[in-house]
Formats: C-alpha cells, structure tokens, sequence
C-alpha cells in the first residue's frame, strides 16, 4: 500500500541502521523494520518476513531515532515568518532604515527579528531609529531576545518608560516580547502547525516548549483543533508556578489520551546573555570594568523556587549562561535535590563541569550557538577564565548533553545542531575550538529525547519514533551533515513527514 501522511506504518523496507543505543547484527545490510502498535516489533534481513498493510520504502537510506529540540519559543519561533530578519544587518544604521522601509502588521507595527549589535561599529540610540521609522511602531528583537530596541512610538504605544538609547534589556525586553507573541491564537496556531510541520519534515518527533505563557491552555486548544505532528513537553515559569501547582500541573502528566504533549519543567532565568553582555560572569566585559553581567535571580531566591516546584512534582531548567550563573545553579539543584537541566551552560568553570555527571543535570545545550558567537566569545570572554562551549568536557565527565536551537535565536534544524557539535564549524571557516568537538555518535544521540548520555535505540521494543535519512550521520561532513534530508519522518508508527 502507498503510504501517506497519517498512515500507521507497519513496514520499513531495506533501510539501514544507525545511531544511538543500537547492538549491530547487520552491519550496512538492509533491513526491514516491522512496526506494531507504535512499537518496532521485529528487524529482520531484508525480505526475510512478510510485509503487510503500509510500507515506507527506504531503499538507499538511513534509520535513525525520532529527533528532539530540547529548547525552543514556539510561538516566537513561529511568528518569525511575518517579521523583518535582521540577521545580516551590519550596523545600527543600517537596521533603522531596514525597519523603516519594513511591512506594517495587522496591528499596526513594524516589527524585525535577530538583530545582532555586539557585532556592530555604532550604537543603538532612540534618535537614530526614530529618524528613520516614524510614528509607526516599531520593535528590534535582538537574536538572544534578551533586549528589544524600540522608537518613541512604540514606547508611547506600551506606555513604558522611555531609555536614553531606546534599548530595554532582560526582563523589559521579555515583557515587550510577551505582548509581541499576544496575538489571536487562531492566527499564532496557525504559525506553530505550519512551523512544527516543518520541523517533522526535518525528523523531528519531539520539542521542548518554553514560551514565556500559560502553556498548558494552549496546547490544549491546539490538541483539540487536531495537533499531531510530534510530541511536546511545555515548560512552567515562576510567575505561573503557583497556577500550575494549583492546577495539579506534574512533571510528565499528559494533557492527551495519547501522550503527545506533557508537562516539562519550571523554566527559571537565572542570567542575561552574551550578546547583550548581561550573562553573570566571573570577570568584566571588555571596556565596561563594573559589569559582570548580572544574577537576576538571587541564589536564595532561586532555591526556594527549586524547592516549591520539586515538592509539587515539577522538574527544574534553569537558564545559566555565565560561569557565576552555572555556579549558582548547580549549587541550587545541591542544596535542594531537585532534578532536571541547566539551559545554555555556555561559560563553565572547570571545577563545575564535573558536577553536571555527578548531581545527574542535564546541560540541555544548543551548539549552532558556538558557531554563532564564536568571534563575540574570542572578544567579549577574551579575560574569561571559564571554558566556554565545553562539549566535550562536559560529557567526558558523565554530563548527559541534550541538544536544542533556543528557535528563533537559531533555526529549529537538528542536523544544524550535530554539524556544529561535531565540527564546530560552518561555512568553511577552520574549526573554533576543535577540542571541544563531540563524536558524531553522541551528538545523534543528544539530538534524540533521552540525550547523549542514554539516547533512542532501534532495537525491538522501542517506540516506532523514526527519520529514514538520506545519509548516513556517522560519516557525513560538515557540510553534508547540514545537508541531511529526512524522507520520512514516524511518530509511534505514525507517518507525519513523507518526502515526493
């Protein structure tokens, strides 16, 4: 029988196997994979069973586990599509008359995305972007969403306070991406089915969710317009903590019948960023002798929320960039036994990337993020003492890595994530930091829902999530790892991508 998207698939034929957690009985043989209920029933030599009801033909590719993003702003993520990109911009000036001659939304505002001024000559400043913009409206994301330039038009429109440069920073700039996100869900769902549409056809089969809402309505009322394309764990933030636990809200509890979407964890912001320079750091940042960054929660502060939400049944991710922050959290999860990630860990001290394997924390990490910053982080944590992007340390101290884009601040692409995990790289510039490169076998396995440390086996037994690939991961450059194409994409046995 042909297959389509939506079929339950019983049968892959003549494939071969990769990847993580796998014994290898048949070397580059093909195989079929027989599928029974969402579950990989059998592997058997090509031709060797019967195949009945859907197959998917895999001949010339490659079987590797359901693909995850362990960090993603989906709804941020997802509106991308209707706003201004902003990533080649060189300059301030050149990003001020880009936004004024930018679409105007529905709503009346002009807004641009991933913006990155740490790379520029010149300086954001509120005259400069109100010459160019106008009375209309107008938002810079920058591409760490950790600050947001504005004109005075958009500063009138927000009722908020006016800044000498037109820049809000941390937890402003996430209020004003907050009210940026708030549009008719009718309109946002639209923009996440499409998006995650894609990610399937890439082999994803899972996402993290941490958009700064109440996601547990949300992905309801997606659930019930028919949302099936992969699986979702959503995480809880400290202002809605106490609804969640009110709620009954636990670490896994499942919002379906069929176990798609899940609670996650308390998403708490421990730090700001590199590229706005406010990730909390042990030395200061070139030029600016007083600033560290900063601690923007209180170590007493982020242990008591530890504490609450690890007695109510929820696990911790807890956003730590710089080396004070990584040191904070990790002593937090310590002091209180909470379980779950660190998100980021980008500038680790070496006495703290042991303790990952030690105390059993993720370092839920997003590699295209080295590739991004790898000249910001040669400047701007040239006096840092830390070791910054530290793959490998971390998982040969028994760290278990779980690899994510942080989307939109990089494309939800995890290929991308294995490419510059592996070859810390992109676009034919020499390696940054080779040392720090992961095995191709573990980054596959850190792109997979258990991580690096247990990954996603092909073996019978194991849930039917699957990617039949063109290539095989193992083996491929740089370059053709970046350039992997999925032809199928199997969700418990469910087809959900299938390329013409």
């Amino acid at each position: 029988m042909t297959a389509v998207r939506g079929d339950d698939v019983r049968v892959i034929t003549a494939v071969r196997l990769t990847g993580a957690g796998r014994s290898d009985p048949f070397g580059n043989d093909p195989v079929d994979v027989h599928v029974r209920g969402g579950i990989i029933a059998d592997i058997a030599p090509t031709g060797a069973l019967p195949t009945r009801g859907v197959v998917v033909d895999g001949s010339g590719g490659w079987l590797v586990p359901g693909l995850w993003d362990h960090h993603v702003h989906t709804v941020q993520w997802a509106l991308t599509a209707q706003r201004t990109p902003l990533g080649d911009v060189a300059s301030a000036a050149e990003a001020a008359s880009v936004m004024g001659r930018a679409a105007v939304l529905d709503d009346g505002r002009r807004v641009g995305t991933g913006f990155r001024d740490a790379f520029w000559a010149d300086a954001p400043s509120l005259a400069l972007l109100d010459a160019q913009t106008g009375d209309v409206p107008t938002y810079l994301i920058n591409a760490d969403v950790h600050s947001v330039w504005m004109n005075s038009a958009a500063f009138r429109r927000e009722s908020v306070a006016t800044t000498h440069d037109g820049m809000l920073r941390e937890e402003p700039a996430f209020e004003m991406s907050r009210r940026l996100n708030d549009v008719d869900p009718v309109v946002a769902d639209g923009f996440v089915r499409h998006a995650l549409d894609v990610a399937a056809s890439r082999g994803v089969t899972g996402i993290v969710d941490l958009d700064m809402a109440w996601n547990a309505d949300a992905w309801a009322r997606r659930l019930a317009a028919g949302f099936d394309s992969l699986r979702v764990s959503f995480g809880v933030y400290p202002d809605l903590l106490e609804r969640a636990i009110a709620e009954g809200l636990a670490t896994g509890d499942a919002l379906d019948a069929r176990g798609l979407v899940r609670v996650g964890s308390l998403k708490v912001i421990t730090d700001g960023s590199l590229g706005t320079r406010t990730a909390a750091c042990s030395h200061p940042y070139p030029g600016d002798p007083h600033n560290t960054g900063l601690l923007t929660v209180p170590p007493e502060q982020l242990r008591a929320l530890m504490v609450r939400a690890t007695g109510a049944g929820l696990s911790c991710a807890i956003h730590a960039i710089g080396d004070v922050a990584n040191s904070h959290a990790l002593d937090a999860f310590a002091a209180t036994g909470a379980t779950g990630t660190i998100e980021h860990a980008q500038l680790v001290a070496h006495a703290d990337i042991p303790r990952f394997g030690r105390l059993g924390i993720g370092a839920s990490v997003q590699p295209e993020h080295a590739v991004d910053d790898r000249d910001l982080t040669d400047s701007m944590w040239a006096a840092q003492t830390a070791l910054p992007y530290p793959l490998r340390s971390l998982a040969d101290t028994g760290a278990n890595l779980l690899f994510g884009s942080d989307a939109p601040v990089s494309p939800l692409d995890p290929w991308a994530a294995m490419a510059a995990a592996v070859h810390r790289t992109r676009g034919g510039r020499e390696p940054w930091r080779p040392d720090q490169g992961l095995d191709a076998a573990a980054a596959l396995a850190a792109s997979t829902g258990g991580g690096s440390a247990t990954g996603s086996s092909l073996e019978p037994g194991a849930v039917a999530d699957l990617v039949v690939v063109d290539r095989d991961p193992l083996t491929a450059s740089d370059d053709d790892l970046r350039s992997t194409q999925a032809a199928a994409t199997i969700l418990a046995g469910r087809l959900t991508h299938l390329a013409l």
